[in-house]
């Protein structure tokens, strides 16, 4: 039979471009534990994906990029993260605001074009860093307490940002900070100098290895023109799917070790192995429930969003919806694998112990569960019945 993991995949360029992804995941694959337990940042995996071009997926073709879609971005994030979920998440980022970036027009073009440039040219990446600990989440509307204070010919920005993964590895980032003489929220390109440091504070339970540290800003200079004043066109948050598609992947390795284990574990009690338990054969089923529900809410979502731009600004519940329901099967997918591994998926020598810790984290990305239950409600109550 076919990989269920193929299931989606619609064409021979979907195809192609995948068995590359899955090449790198698995090499990755093979350091991802090494990483986890020195919470290290995986800067050769990130060379890796520059030279394979993965960078430049979601850059437009005009400036040399691949322009791939929505759903083409959550195919490979998935089959990514399959190999490693923190270097999945982490670029994901890029990924996702780089389209983001394309469909909105939120960006000058000039800026944009030259960021693009040095993305297909030079490898360079990009995220935005929001959160602080005085303010937690951005999407819950906290103001930040960085602060943009005017300057001849731009301004210093000085503050503090937590969360701010791929921190080891960016050259430029975009930061949120608090304008006072115009009590506004601003956005500000800033290129890293000896006025933007690094506060290895990462050490956390799961995706050890995505350097979310500190950033710290000590009157960071901001040229005039790399303010970003414009909003652009609402896409809806459809690039944010790169998240559920990571937590997809890590669900799917999860489920294809249980499966392996399943057919190959022949213990002295049990005549054949304990795939033919039908206690067993129960927990499977029930994981490949969770798992196909979610993976295709996921999918529906990403081509929706594809085919109808003018539905985008509306689409924040269906969105919302595929990464609350991908997380949380994702959680009930590793936690009936563990069950059918028994004692061992403890282990640290295994993989299951470091999915169970990475799958977690997707509760604390965006957009949160009770958001999004609260968007689907308001969807329902607002219905012409």
């Amino acid at each position: 039979m076919a990989r269920y993991i193929d299931q989606y995949i619609r064409n021979e360029v979907e195809q192609e471009r995948l068995d590359q992804v899955e090449l790198l995941a698995e090499r990755f694959a093979k350091k991802a534990a090494i990483h986890d337990q020195e919470g290290s940042f995986p800067f050769e995996n990130f060379k890796d994906l520059r030279d394979m071009g993965y960078l430049k997926l979601t850059v437009p073709r005009k400036y040399g990029g691949d322009e791939i879609s929505l759903y083409e971005m959550v195919q490979v994030q998935e089959r990514l993260a399959y190999g490693d979920g923190s270097t999945a998440l982490a670029v994901g980022w890029h990924l996702g605001q780089t389209l983001h970036l394309r469909m909105s027009g939120k960006w000058p073009d000039k800026l944009y074009a030259d960021f693009c440039r040095d993305i297909v040219n030079k490898g360079t990446m990009m995220n935005v860093f929001a959160s602080e600990a005085g303010t937690g989440s951005p999407s819950r509307g906290g103001k930040p307490e960085t602060t943009a204070e005017r300057t001849e010919g731009g301004w210093f920005i000085t503050g503090r940002k937590t969360f701010s993964t791929l921190s080891p590895i960016l050259d430029r980032f975009v930061v949120t900070a608090y304008v006072p003489e115009e009590d506004t929220v601003s956005e500000f390109l800033i290129q890293r100098s000896e006025r933007t440091t690094i506060d290895e504070t990462w050490n956390t339970l799961g995706m050890r290895g995505t350097g979310s540290h500190d950033v710290v800003l000590n009157e960071a200079f901001v040229p005039e023109e790399s303010r970003i004043t414009g909003t652009g066109v609402d896409d809806g948050g459809g690039w944010l799917l790169h998240i559920p598609a990571c937590y997809m992947g890590i669900a799917l390795a999860t489920r294809d070790y249980a499966l392996e284990f399943a057919k190959s574990y022949k213990p002295s009690s049990v005549q054949a192995s304990i795939a033919t338990l039908p206690t067993v054969q129960q927990s499977i089923g029930k994981m490949e429930a969770e798992l196909r529900v979610a993976r295709s809410v996921l999918y529906e979502a990403a081509e929706r969003w594809d085919k109808n731009p003018l539905e985008r600004p509306g689409m924040r519940a269906q969105l919302g919806l595929a990464k609350y329901t991908v997380t949380n099967n994702a959680i009930t997918v590793v936690d009936l694998a563990m069950r059918i591994v028994g004692g061992s998926s403890l282990s640290k020598d295994l993989p299951l112990e470091r999915f169970y810790r990475d799958i977690r984290a997707g509760l604390h990305n965006p957009p949160m569960d009770n958001t999004v239950l609260n968007q689907l409600a308001a969807e329902a109550l607002n219905e012409d019945c």
